[in-house]
């Protein structure tokens, strides 16, 4: 005896058995990218946004987390002296930490937005949601025009985190929380 949903779902396999995906024509890029827009996008969500040349990156971020204590992960391709090294910290010691220093995969002007796929200098998810502070380096090569653009450049086999400024929310009596849900603070470093 079959139970209804087995039955509904039997249903629905067979209507769509002989189904054909459409084809998704392919998109050319959305114009020229804005490095500026992506910067004035990622201000507006209440992050800091410090523009550096690539050889400032180490000393940039060593003035940013000097006499915290930050995690970082593997593959970071630069050294963040005192850090410490992502060896699957579970969330308590992420938690006692005051920040992270990671890369990201792409930056979207149009709405501001860091992607990170979690891959080398990126680190895991938890890593990137725990502590309190997230300092993230975007290279300028790495900023697309919009989403269409971000989501030709990833990979949807890859977990993705999409960061919008620091971590809020309005869903306590609509007062504005900051660092329910990630990082209280957001602060980018810019580099060509």
């Amino acid at each position: 005896m079959t139970s209804a949903r087995e039955e509904i779902l039997a249903r629905v396999h067979a209507a769509t058995a002989e189904a054909v995906a459409p084809e998704r024509p392919a998109l050319a890029p959305s114009g020229p990218v804005d490095v500026d827009l992506f910067a004035e996008r990622v201000a507006d969500y209440e992050a800091v946004v410090e523009r550096c040349a690539p050889e400032e990156v180490t000393e940039r971020v060593a003035a940013r987390v000097a006499g915290l204590r930050v995690v970082v992960p593997d593959g970071l391709p630069f050294a963040v002296a005192g850090s410490v090294a992502d060896d699957g910290l579970v969330a308590a010691d992420l938690d006692a930490l005051d920040g992270v220093v990671t890369t990201a995969t792409v930056g979207i002007a149009e709405t501001g937005t860091i992607v990170l796929d979690h891959g080398p200098g990126q680190g895991r998810r938890a890593l990137t949601l725990v502590p309190d502070l997230h300092v993230c380096v975007v290279r300028a090569d790495q900023v697309v025009a919009d989403v269409p653009d971000a989501v030709r450049r990833l990979d949807p086999a890859r977990a993705q985190t999409w960061i919008s400024g620091p971590s809020a929310t309005s869903d306590i009596e609509l007062s504005r929380v900051e660092g329910v849900h990630g990082p209280r603070t957001l602060h980018v470093l810019l580099t060509r």
